[in-house]
């Protein structure tokens, strides 16, 4: 799991998760190609990961810090100290196909023009389910992967270009970073990736979704489930944040009717789930930070023209087409209807 000049460094942020961990470590260690290294980088854990690292795994780098630093701080930490040109970020709770690093070698050198990389995701419990091949993103600021709960079909067994990788399981070259900068610490976790995938193809960058490239991802195993108050919180919290600090003036104006139903809809959807509080708390918060991520957007801003800002908006654009269309194909396969999501594809696209 170290090789003294490796192809591939593989960055895993853990937070007590020590057994999801540990099966992550084992289907790595059985993968056909071995020119990789592995860093753990720990928030804080009390579990005994620091002692299953040592005592079974002495090889993988652990970076420790005293407390849940978040996701962000994590993984940029993993990449500073990678000494690889290619950095492989995966969540804990992977499993990775024996095949996957091979596999991702191959691509980087066969889609040299291509920036970053998105793997396949399958559902860890049940494998002929999609948990996510490539991410879009909505014109309301937020990512939505590609093909989630959906059956593995034939349209997703084909590398294809998309708008950008979930970092739960993603490949970039190392250049990649310094150009774009790394994932904004401010956001802690959640959406973290969507700034990133914003950011990268404002200045151009191109991403691809490796299909034979698989990973097993059990899902939501560090913030329990999917739906909480922690999740929720942070989600509107970093949603707003992604708004102010990436969309200029008149991308407000252009998808102010789309951001107001993606608002709308999500603040419906909190109410069914009783988490008003914790979506108030998250505005709340947003509020709050509003002058960093203000700043944080004039900087960013202050030099894009106009045509690069209108490049950005079309492929954000097509890329809610492909989510939408996702979200159809989902809820036709299971019965459901589709009313509402034919009649938004009509009124904005």
């Amino acid at each position: 799991m170290q090789t003294v000049d490796p192809k591939i460094e593989i960055v895993i942020p853990n937070w007590n998760g020590s057994e999801m961990l540990q099966h992550c470590l084992q289907s790595l260690s059985l993968q056909t190609f071995q020119n990789f290294s592995i860093t753990v980088v720990d928030n804080g854990s009390t579990d005994d990961t620091e002692e299953v690292l040592l005592r079974d795994y002495p090889l993988v780098r652990l970076i420790k810090y005293s407390y849940n630093t978040g996701f962000s701080v994590a993984v940029n930490t993993g990449i500073e100290k990678s000494r690889a040109e290619l950095v492989l970020l995966l969540n804990n709770d992977m499993e990775i196909a024996e095949n996957c690093l091979e596999e991702l070698s191959l691509a980087a050198e066969k889609y040299e023009e291509y920036d970053f990389f998105s793997l396949k995701m399958l559902s860890f419990h049940n494998r002929h389910i999609i948990d996510g091949a490539g991410d879009a993103v909505l014109r309301g600021g937020v990512g939505y992967r590609l093909g989630t709960l959906e059956c593995d079909a034939e349209k997703y067994s084909h590398d294809r270009e998309v708008f950008g990788a979930c970092a739960g399981a993603a490949l970039y070259r190392k250049r990649f970073f310094q150009e774009t900068g790394l994932f904004d610490a401010d956001f802690f976790a959640y959406l973290e990736d969507v700034d990133l995938n914003i950011r990268a193809r404002r200045l151009g960058m191109r991403c691809m979704y490796l299909s034979q490239a698989v990973v097993y991802h059990i899902g939501s195993a560090t913030s329990g489930s999917k739906i909480n108050p922690l999740t929720v919180r942070l989600s509107t919290r970093n949603n707003l944040n992604v708004l102010i600090k990436n969309y200029p003036a008149r991308y407000f104006v252009r998808f102010g009717p789309a951001i107001l139903v993606y608002q709308l809809m999500w603040f419906v959807f909190c109410c069914k789930k009783s988490m008003v509080f914790a979506w108030g708390k998250g505005v709340w918060e947003s509020i709050q930070n509003s002058p960093v991520f203000l700043a944080k957007r004039k900087s960013l801003l202050g030099a894009v023209d106009k045509k690069a800002h209108d490049a950005l908006a079309q492929q954000i654009k097509d890329a809610e087409r492909l989510a939408v269309e996702s979200i159809i194909s989902r809820r036709s396969q299971d019965g459901k209807g589709c009313l509402m999501l034919q009649l938004y594809c009509k009124l904005f696209f």
